[in-house]
């Protein structure tokens, strides 16, 4: 320990440059690899410090929690949280916070990557070429399907999905959406986006994309009988969370031929995939990389590290932490509850 400086944690290698604002307030345990942390050892790290910044991997509950007595703050590296227990953490009087809007743009770049990637078959097209089975050019050979004047559906309106209304116009495609509540009408003017129940969402779009949280009510929110209800010609794009699809019925209603075509940037249960959509060429899978581009990544540790700098009454949030998810952890338990170490 240097001096009486609080502790942060932080649970994976990130950008130096941000993680150097820390030093001058805090003594700052930085792992140097990627590791996958069980319960026990996440407990015994959160034992030890004042503030940690975590990944999606690092899953934080009530057992997670048990011994931190010290802990003011837990920042996520995400914009999704499901990683986290925020009722737990609010129990104990520990704030929690995200990376929200940091990475709307660059999640939406990728939206569009995929569905593009699934849309003209580029992930089989690129493996059947790598194998060497390229001898000649057949004039129907690896037919896809067209984007432009498509119908657009994307589930889950927030931030990041108005990103991708917005590029849908260079496409001239028409957009339904389904939301919790409906957007404001100058947000859909600007999206060119249209409400919708979910039924009519998935019967009439020709892509969908999702785009929604993982909670109790979002899980499996596409399954078999979702997916029944989409066109045979329609491709399913999902950079939200694993568990919002089940995977089993996608691959399935994929193998055969119910739906055209899926890209996937997450999946249940990561980082395993399911292993009938890794033999199928009509899925192209990535392994959740939509926010991975260097400045997005950058911006989102810069946030985190605002996060914690204000929790501890430091830089231009000094004493308001700009992304928390549970200010009322404020006052369950106050801010000079915590043991300082100032």
């Amino acid at each position: 320990m240097a001096g009486n400086k609080p502790v942060v944690w932080v649970s994976r290698p990130t950008f130096e440059s941000e993680i150097a604002r820390l030093w001058p307030h805090f003594e700052v345990h930085e792992e140097s690899q990627e590791v996958k942390f069980t319960s026990a050892e996440l407990a015994t790290r959160l034992a030890a410090c004042d503030a940690a910044i975590v990944g999606l991997k690092e899953r934080i509950g009530a057992a997670e929690l048990a011994g931190a007595k010290r802990l003011r703050i837990v920042a996520n590296l995400g914009v999704g949280y499901d990683n986290l227990d925020v009722a737990a953490l609010t129990a104990a009087g520990v704030a929690a916070s995200n990376t929200a809007d940091v990475l709307n743009e660059s999640v939406a770049d990728y939206a569009w990557a995929l569905l593009l990637g699934a849309a003209r078959r580029i992930g089989a097209a690129e493996r059947w070429l790598r194998a060497g089975q390229w001898r000649a050019t057949e004039f129907r050979g690896w037919l896809g399907t067209d984007v432009r004047g498509r119908t657009l559906g994307i589930l889950g309106m927030g931030r990041i999905g108005q990103a991708i209304a917005r590029r849908a116009q260079g496409f001239g495609m028409p957009v339904l959406y389904h939301n919790r509540s409906r957007l404001p009408e100058a947000i859909e003017r600007e999206c060119r986006a249209r409400l919708v129940d979910k039924a009519t969402l998935l019967r009439d779009s020709d892509f969908l994309v999702l785009v929604l949280p993982l909670t109790p009510q979002t899980r499996y929110a596409i399954g078999a009988a979702e997916l029944a209800q989409m066109k045979p010609t329609a491709v399913l794009v999902n950079v939200a969370r694993g568990g919002i699809v089940d995977d089993a019925a996608l691959a399935a209603a994929l193998r055969e031929g119910r739906l055209a075509a899926a890209g996937l940037d997450v999946f249940e249960g990561e980082p395993h995939v399911h292993p009938d959509l890794r033999t199928l060429d009509n899925a192209l899978l990535s392994p959740h990389i939509a926010s991975a581009t260097t400045d997005t990544r950058r911006a989102m540790t810069a946030v985190a590290v605002d996060n914690v700098l204000a929790s501890f009454g430091h830089g231009p949030h000094a004493g308001h932490p700009p992304n928390l998810l549970n200010p009322e952890a404020l006052a369950t338990a106050g801010a000079t509850s915590h043991p300082t170490r100032n």
